[in-house]
C-alpha cells in the first residue's frame, strides 16, 4: 500500500509565503499525476495546482502567477510554493497523488491560515 502525508501548513501574514509539500511512501510502482487541492469553510473543494509525471503543470485560476508546483520524482514529493498569499487562500490544503498501480490517494490535509 501506499501513503499520502502533508507538511508546511501554518499561519502567515497578506502578502506573505509558505511552502508545503507532499511526499508519498510505500510500494510505489509509479506516479502519473500529483496535484494540490483546497478547501476553504463552506466552500467545495477546488483545484490548485496539479503536475504531471512529464512536467506539465495545471493552475487553479485563483493562483495563476502566485502559486508554483514543482516535484522531486527521486523522493516521490510535490511542493507547493505559494507567494503573495490573500485572506482568500485561507484553507485545508490536500495533496493528492495518481498512482499507477493503485489509483488516486489523498493525504489528511494541511491547514493554511492567511490573515489580514
Amino acid at each position: 500500500q501506499v501513503q499520502v502525508a502533508e507538511s508546511g501548513g501554518g499561519l502567515v501574514q497578506t502578502g506573505g509565503s509558505l511552502r508545503l509539500s507532499c511526499a508519498a511512501s510505500g510500494t510505489i510502482r509509479s506516479i502519473s499525476v500529483m496535484g494540490w487541492y483546497r478547501q476553504a469553510p463552506g466552500k467545495q473543494r477546488e483545484l490548485v495546482a496539479i503536475i504531471t509525471s512529464g512536467g506539465v503543470s495545471t493552475y487553479g485560476d485563483s493562483v495563476k502567477g502566485r502559486f508554483t508546483i514543482s516535484s522531486d520524482s527521486a523522493k516521490n514529493t510535490v511542493y507547493l510554493q505559494m507567494n503573495s498569499l490573500e485572506p482568500d487562500d485561507t484553507a485545508v490544503y490536500y495533496c493528492n497523488i495518481v498512482f499507477t498501480l493503485f489509483g488516486s490517494r489523498w493525504g489528511p490535509g494541511t491547514q493554511v491560515t492567511v490573515s489580514s
